[in-house]
């Protein structure tokens, strides 16, 4: 049985640590709340900041809460040539030897030696969810999206079971533009061969040597 994904497009973020959120608003600053995400515990913040690279910056860049133990910055492969930063795509948390930048808030500005990512698509779901669709935590699995005219389906899509997840799919503003579906987006978790869970430059391997599953 398959069953619809929301998808959702992720702007472009930041998750701050408090240490560096009080450097930048001030010693005791706290984040405010202004909207309540689709997943659970997590919220966006009023306060806004600007990142800067080698090469450009965006200002007004939002913050999401709550507090994370470290900095990451959570941009489009479009955004990382704008700033002039290598493209590092990632999941969450993953962050050892990535590119760093320049934040500037209203108190002072930081530098983050690491923490600039392109975050991996990935589907948020419950384990109750995971079993009805036959996958499990960090497999990474095949979607295929709903669009007039530019239907399409994702490959590397990592899957991530937590009971404190809501079922959600999270592509960035490059993938989302890429289907073009504003008025439902979801998609479909595709078994293209015996597993859910394939290696998408693996398939690409074997059709080209004229194998096919």
């Amino acid at each position: 049985m398959n069953y619809k994904i929301p998808i959702e497009t992720s702007a472009r973020h930041i998750h701050v640590s408090q240490k560096d959120f009080e450097l930048l608003f001030g010693k005791g600053a706290q984040l405010t709340f202004q909207k309540e995400l689709s997943q659970p515990g997590q919220y966006l913040a009023k306060e806004r900041i600007t990142v800067q690279g080698p090469k450009g910056h965006f200002e007004n860049m939002a913050i999401l809460g709550p507090f994370r133990p470290e900095t990451q910055v959570e941009i489009s492969v479009t955004d990382a040539r704008k700033m002039g930063v290598p493209c590092e795509i990632r999941q969450s948390g993953d962050i050892e030897n990535t590119p760093g930048c320049v934040l500037i808030g209203p108190t002072s500005s930081i530098t983050i030696p690491r923490g600039v990512i392109v975050a991996k698509r990935h589907i948020h779901m419950t384990p109750r969810q995971a079993i009805k669709m036959h996958v499990k935590d960090n497999d990474v699995v095949f979607v295929i999206t709903k669009s007039y005219e530019r239907a399409l389906i994702y490959g590397d899509v990592v899957v991530r079971v937590s009971k404190n997840f809501s079922l959600a799919m999270h592509v960035d503003t490059d993938e989302s533009n890429a289907f073009a579906n504003q008025e439902e987006p979801y998609g479909i978790i595709i078994k293209l061969h015996e597993d859910a869970s394939y290696d998408v430059h693996t398939w690409m391997e074997e059709l080209l040597e004229g194998i096919n599953r």
